[in-house]
């Protein structure tokens, strides 16, 4: 009976400790907990976590389990390596609140519907340019107006840098427009180029240190930046001048090897073709100016394909999808979103969408998938605009569609340097109807012309048209 007795004792002792009221925390203990890491930490991810629920339509709470669970780690694995539905913002000094701090970064969620950002990042000075560190899906780099370079841990609990590169006259003196991490995921660098024509190259492991630097002899104001597809060495800048640049990192021509014009105002924007298919197109890419137009170019050729003049307005940047070959998208100064598809039409947008308000657009970007872009305009908003299946879906024939850009080619040299005029006469009515013939063109107007051009003047042309309709 003695081993019953001790087990009735400990069941007593047990329900006596149950029914024990709590012990109250002295008002020292709780400020402790508050201000301890371990709560900062845990509060900081479960309030992210709550905030996601709330914004969700559906049962949150109910358990999918086992639904998903084909493939689910490579599916987890590449979210997390790539985190594409986060979108960084970068943000200049607030003038109405001088106390806060001049340069904010915030990391928003486009997956879930938040009117709250998910990461909230600060520092002394305005940030001009921002962008994830590729490889490493926790870090965010920021380019500062003072030049210095910035990197931000969303790991950490504090808002501010874990690194920056030193104020010094051997790295940049002037505002950082253009930041992007290249190469591979073991032999990678930050790339940074600013206005004062300065390249920079540095270790993400150890930012302090500059571990190249290049600038010549002439200095260009670089607005813009953009790598071709899979090319570490190769890129083009966009200036303040108008004039495009490509230029290389290495080799024994390092630097900028040769010169685009076009552009009759500053580069506002730029982008290398990135979508990846059956055809290479890296050698394509699109600029956006103050000169109202966006101009599409290539490596091979240094005088633009093709000049896109639907807008109205400053045109603030441009971008290609990443998924489609044909399509990239534009924002101007009065609130427009367009949308082009080469292969459908080069005179106006496939689609165009004004934001309400018609604030001025200054920066547009594709999800990774294609489906969605988002937009940020000069009140500090950012806006995301569902993409329909059939305008970023590509066709099979998107491809080959795009492969031959003769027709667009065509209709630049048409205007400016390759037809030879051979005659001219005018009809006895207003509308005049004809038709091409080998290297022969012929075009009409609405008070009766029709020219005729010879692609290669090898042909003679008739001194009258053989009918007139």
């Amino acid at each position: 009976m003695q081993p019953a007795l001790e087990h009735q004792e400990e069941k007593d002792s047990q329900k006596e400790e149950e029914e024990a009221p709590p012990h109250e925390l002295t008002e020292e203990e709780k400020q402790q907990i508050l201000h301890s890491e371990e709560f900062v930490t845990f509060f900081d991810h479960s309030s992210r976590i709550v905030e996601r629920a709330l914004s969700e339509q559906v049962d949150v709470f109910f358990d999918y389990s086992g639904r998903d669970l084909q493939d689910k780690e490579g599916r987890h694995l590449s979210r997390l390596v790539t985190y594409p539905e986060l979108l960084v913002a970068s943000y200049s000094s607030n003038e109405d609140a001088p106390h806060e701090p001049d340069g904010v970064a915030l990391v928003w969620n486009m997956k879930y519907k938040k009117t709250t950002p998910e990461y909230v990042f600060h520092c002394q000075s305005a940030v001009m340019s921002a962008a994830f560190a590729q490889f490493h899906p926790n870090l965010v780099v920021g380019g500062t107006y003072s030049g210095q370079i910035v990197l931000w841990d969303n790991r950490s609990n504090k808002r501010t840098p874990v690194q920056r590169t030193p104020l010094s006259a051997s790295a940049h003196t002037h505002p950082v427009y253009c930041v992007n991490v290249v190469g591979t995921q073991n032999a990678h660098n930050l790339i940074s180029i600013s206005t004062d024509g300065k390249m920079c190259s540095w270790s993400l492991d150890m930012l302090p240190h500059l571990e190249l630097v290049f600038k010549q002899s002439k200095s260009v104001a670089v607005t813009s930046m953009s790598f071709p597809l899979g090319d570490v060495n190769n890129f083009v800048v966009g200036s303040e001048d108008g004039s495009v640049y490509t230029a290389c990192r290495h080799g024994s021509k390092a630097g900028i090897s040769e010169m685009f014009e076009g552009h009759h105002g500053p580069i506002t924007g730029l982008d290398c073709h990135t979508a990846a298919g059956p055809v290479d197109f890296s050698h394509l890419f699109v600029t956006s100016s103050f000169d109202w137009t966006v101009k599409l170019w290539s490596t091979k050729n240094n005088k633009p394909l093709y000049s896109f003049e639907d807008n109205s307005d400053y045109v603030y940047d441009v971008m290609w999808s990443p998924t489609h070959p044909a399509l990239f998208a534009c924002v101007d100064g009065v609130g427009h979103l367009d949308l082009w598809n080469l292969n459908n039409e080069t005179e106006v947008p496939t689609a165009s969408v004004t934001v309400e308000g018609n604030p001025a657009l200054n920066r547009v970007r594709w999800a990774h998938s294609g489906r969605e872009v988002a937009v940020g305009d000069s009140e500090g908003q950012v806006h995301i605009y569902d993409v329909g299946e059939q305008i970023s879906v590509p066709r099979q024939d998107e491809w080959t569609r795009l492969r031959t850009l003769s027709k667009i080619q065509l209709n630049e040299v048409l205007q400016l340097w390759a037809l030879k005029h051979i005659y001219s006469f005018s009809c006895s009515k207003s509308q005049c109807r004809g038709r091409t013939s080998g290297r022969l063109f012929a075009c009409v107007d609405g008070v009766g012309h029709l020219d005729l051009w010879n692609l290669n003047n090898e042909t003679e042309v008739q001194k009258s048209p053989r009918n007139i309709i």
